[in-house]
């Protein structure tokens, strides 16, 4: 039946059934991630559990979003991407602590669990994939998970040059680029958010 919705309905239980999906695979692998990290004394398992966390916040905050205005749905981005910075900042201040204390990182443990957080983060990808040109929100789910497998590879290559060079400072490093990669997906999330609220004010023939 013509006008009758039908259409934006299936959208929004597809959408709903994506962001379900991904918020669970995200919330499972921060418990697992976080335990194994604080287990191996590893800054970047530590830094790519707590990315998993952020995205899990931002899958939830996109559930809530789903079938309401572009108006929530750009301020569901905009509260992922802010959740997302204080994450990044918060990675930060751990790298300066285990720079300055001291941290001895266990590379086999490091790239077990990295190679699982990449097998993951894949699968959420794959599951993604048909949005990642949608709505705003699920645009910031895309970023995310993009940024993810990413940081997975750095966490693995970490692993690689600790055992082989029997250092702390691959660890921290690629702990540093994981909250560089975390603070860029922010970034991107709150301008794509502005955007939208530019596009929607001008819509509505407000000035901005």
């Amino acid at each position: 039946m013509s006008g009758c919705g039908c259409e934006i309905e299936i959208k929004d239980q597809e959408q709903k059934a994506v962001l379900y999906w991904l918020l669970g695979i995200n919330a499972v692998m921060f418990i697992i991630e976080m335990s194994v990290g604080l287990l191996a004394d590893s800054t970047a398992l530590i830094a790519d559990s707590l990315d998993m966390l952020a995205d899990a916040v931002v899958y939830g905050v996109g559930i809530y979003a789903v079938g309401k205005t572009i108006v929530h749905k750009a301020n569901a981005a905009k509260v992922s991407g802010y959740f997302q910075l204080a994450l990044g900042l918060l990675i930060l201040l751990d790298i300066a602590r285990r720079a300055t204390f001291g941290s001895e990182p266990e590379s086999m443990l490091m790239m077990g669990m990295g190679g699982v957080a990449l097998i993951a983060n894949v699968i959420c990808l794959a599951i993604i994939r048909k949005q990642k040109n949608g709505e705003v929100h699920m645009r910031a789910s895309w970023i995310f998970s993009a940024n993810d497998v990413i940081a997975n590879i750095g966490v693995i290559l970490a692993g690689v040059m600790v055992y082989l060079f029997d250092t702390r400072w691959p660890d921290l490093v690629i702990g540093f680029i994981v909250s560089i990669v975390v603070l860029r997906g922010a970034v991107l999330i709150l301008k794509d958010a502005r955007q939208e609220f530019r596009e929607n004010s001008s819509t509505n023939g407000e000035i901005v």
